[in-house]
């Protein structure tokens, strides 16, 4: 039996819906992330970007998501490899890192919603989006206590 592509592939040498379909859909990289500016740690909050779908755990205007927001961060093999807050359970990461993908995943469940009811993905767990910030402040009550 053949090995799936994510286990016989580089990141560089998937195609782009390959590449694309290693999104989870967690939502997790939408999270607005607070850096400390002497530690250079990274605090996790429950404010999403403004395009965030909180239906769907998707960007709203993804193929147009860098024109509305440009500090978007469009992921690449090389930022996959680079980037540290990426999620644990993000597929690229693990891809990357030589791990399989978890089983909640749909590419190994088939089905889109386990990355939900695994209870993985920011689903019902977003408390504003960066949209609803007034002040660089207000992002610090919705610090959560780990990465989520």
């Amino acid at each position: 039996m053949d090995l799936p592509f994510w286990k016989r592939k580089s990141l560089e040498a998937m195609t782009l819906t390959e590449w694309e379909s290693l999104c989870d859909g967690c939502g997790k990289c939408c999270l607005a992330k607070l850096e400390d500016e002497d530690s250079g740690e990274i605090y996790w909050t429950s404010v999403a970007c403004r395009l965030f779908d909180a239906g769907s755990c998707r960007c709203s205007d993804y193929v147009q998501r860098k024109r509305k927001v440009p500090d978007c961060v469009k992921l690449t093999p090389k930022k996959v490899r680079e980037i540290d807050w990426l999620p644990r359970t993000c597929g690229y990461r693990l891809v990357a890192e030589g791990k399989d993908l978890f089983d909640w995943h749909h590419l190994i469940s088939g089905s889109r919603d386990t990355v939900h009811s695994a209870g993985i993905s920011m689903l019902g767990r977003v408390t504003a989006l960066e949209s609803d910030m007034t002040d660089d402040e207000d992002y610090f009550d919705h610090v959560l206590d780990e990465q989520p």
